[in-house]
């Protein structure tokens, strides 16, 4: 048992667990402010466009009500939130990019006495000192 609870030990700490877990509670109360954004601001502006109340739209079948206003502000909800995601991976990917293509090196090749590889266009090998034609 003792092994046991060694190994959830490690498993729990280790970082990639942490930092998932650290991103979804930013990701859940990024969640409640993209919620609150929809049904305080966003559903209310739609709702004096429409005449009513974007989350009282109901329709009632056989005796159950339906609430697809709420549905649709769901769907915003999902939709602002896709969008500010996809947007922060397009950033994450634009600053990998730019990152990678900063620290581009030289083509290498091979010093052919020594086989150590070395920069492309060297007039002489760093490891043997052999000049290179």
């Amino acid at each position: 048992m003792k092994r046991f609870m060694h190994e959830f030990k490690e498993f729990a700490l280790r970082g990639n667990v942490m930092n998932l877990a650290v991103g979804m509670i930013i990701g859940m109360a990024f969640q409640e402010i993209v919620t609150s954004l929809t049904d305080n601001i966003l559903s209310p502006i739609i709702g004096l466009l429409i005449g009513q109340n974007f989350d009282s739209l109901v329709w009632n079948v056989f005796g159950v009500t339906l609430r697809y206003g709420a549905f649709i502000t769901s769907v915003f909800n999902f939709i602002i939130l896709a969008f500010v995601v996809f947007m922060i991976v397009r950033l994450m990917n634009k600053l990998l990019t730019a990152k990678e293509s900063a620290g581009v090196e030289e083509p290498q090749c091979r010093c052919p006495f020594c086989m150590t590889e070395i920069q492309q266009g060297a007039t002489r090998c760093p490891a043997c000192t052999s000049i290179i034609a």
